[in-house]
Order: C-alpha cells, then structure tokens, then sequence
C-alpha cells in the first residue's frame, strides 16, 4: 500500500530532513513507486506539487530536497496503485475548497466496494478509492455543518465519526489538513514524533544522514512529525492505536 508523511509546528519549519529519507520509500528502499505528491500551507495557499513518477527518480521531488520550503502544515504521500491507474490525476495529496479554506488530504489503504452517493458538490477528479473517500468527507461535512464553518472540537468529532464508518470497507489512514490543525485517523499503521527543546541529533532509517536539530532551531520551536513507518532509528516514535484520531495544532498533538 502507500505510505504518509505529515508534519504540524508552531513556527514554519522546512521538512527537507524527513522528505528526503521518506521519497526513497518511493521505488528505492520499498515499493512505493506509483506516484507521490506534496502540499505545503502558506497562509491561505497551498504550493501543491505531483508527480506519477516514482519519488526516488522525480526531478521534482529531487527540488524538495534542496530547497527549503517552510510550512506549518505539510501532507505528502507515496503511492503503491491498488485502485485506479498510475496518473497524474491519481496522485496524491488531493485539494478541494471548502468554508473558504484549501483542505488537503492523502489516504493509505483500500476501500474495496466503497461507492458512497455523491450529490455533485464534490466529484473526483481520478478514478482511485481515495479521492471518491476525500469527496464523500468533504460532502458530509459541508451538508452537517452547511454554510458556517465549524469549531475545531465539531469538527474533530464528525470526522471521527466519518472515519469509523468509512474503515468498515477496508484500510483507511490518512491526514487532512485546513492549514489550520492536522488531523491524522489510522486504521492498521501511523506513527508520531514531537520535537522540540531540548533538540537531538537525528539518523535517517532510509539513507546515511542525520542533523543536528540544535543548529537549526530555538528553544521555542515545536515539531510534530506523523508518518506510516517512522522515518528514524535513533528517535522514540510513537504508534497510533488502530481506529485512533490524533489532531495536532502548532505541533502538540491531541486526541
């Protein structure tokens, strides 16, 4: 299956570091070669780039590496094809509008036999399980909540709920950011790190790298960092239990 890579902070932080060790999972050190994509919140914008190359081999993911493109929300993902072929267009992470905010999301998994009703508001673009999962979250909310926006506690509940009963069809872990908070649901495997003062040094599981978070934060800085697989072995992860939604808001996390 794909595999997840977010990360939530208080201050925007680059995610060169985990991305780099993470786009090798695409074709090199797993086989997650059908695709990957990335999006970063910059204020009320996102910067959304996709690729249905293997991340291992992108030009594009290549840029990531390189340069420092800092976030207080990022939502990447690698892809291994279950549903709907390796395009462009079935690539994630996904965007669609809603309540005047851009709202991202990447799933990891398999909904066989999940084709809920759609009533036209929120349509996929692609032909995978995930994006047709995307919409149906984003039409149930938007038909809950209709016109006003919700508190992050109304949301979090509803999405909960949405999540319990979309896992009945199958595997269903994902992230969906608003740039505001990151909400982050497993069903079978996702894992979580908080950084922040006093900072480590940290080794990469998928490349001989590591850096020395001293050198390039404060005191002040707080990063959580969310993932399928952690992306360290020198670090103490911490496993979602499954059925298990996690939010997190300037990078402390909350059930």
């Amino acid at each position: 299956m794909c595999q997840l890579l977010g990360m939530n902070c208080n201050t925007p932080t680059d995610i060169v570091f985990s991305f780099t060790g993470f786009s090798l999972r695409g074709g090199l050190t797993d086989e997650h070669q059908d695709g990957w994509g990335i999006a970063f919140f910059e204020g009320a914008g996102v910067r959304h780039l996709v690729d249905h190359q293997a991340a291992s081999r992108s030009p594009l993911a290549d840029l990531i590496k390189v340069h420092p493109i800092k976030s207080n929300n990022v939502i990447a993902h690698i892809r291994k094809a279950t549903q709907g072929k390796v395009a462009l267009e079935n690539c994630h992470p996904f965007i669609r509008e809603c309540w005047g905010l851009n709202w991202v999301f990447a799933h990891n998994g398999d909904l066989p036999g999940f084709m809920p009703v759609l009533d036209g508001c929120y349509q996929p673009i692609g032909n995978t399980d995930s994006e047709r999962a995307f919409c149906y979250l984003m039409q149930e909310l938007r038909r809950h909540f209709g016109a006003v926006a919700p508190t992050l506690a109304e949301l979090t509940a509803i999405v909960r709920t949405l999540c319990q009963e979309i896992s009945t069809y199958g595997t269903f872990n994902i992230m969906l950011s608003n740039g505001l908070a990151l909400l982050a649901h497993c069903s079978t495997k996702l894992h979580y790190i908080i950084r922040q003062y006093p900072f480590t040094t940290a080794h990469l599981s998928d490349q001989e790298l590591s850096v020395d978070f001293t050198q390039v934060t404060t005191p002040q800085d707080k990063v959580a960092v969310i993932a399928t697989v952690p992306l360290t072995d020198n670090e103490a992860w911490h496993a979602f239990m499954p059925g298990e939604l996690k939010i997190f808001v300037d990078g402390t996390c909350h059930v």
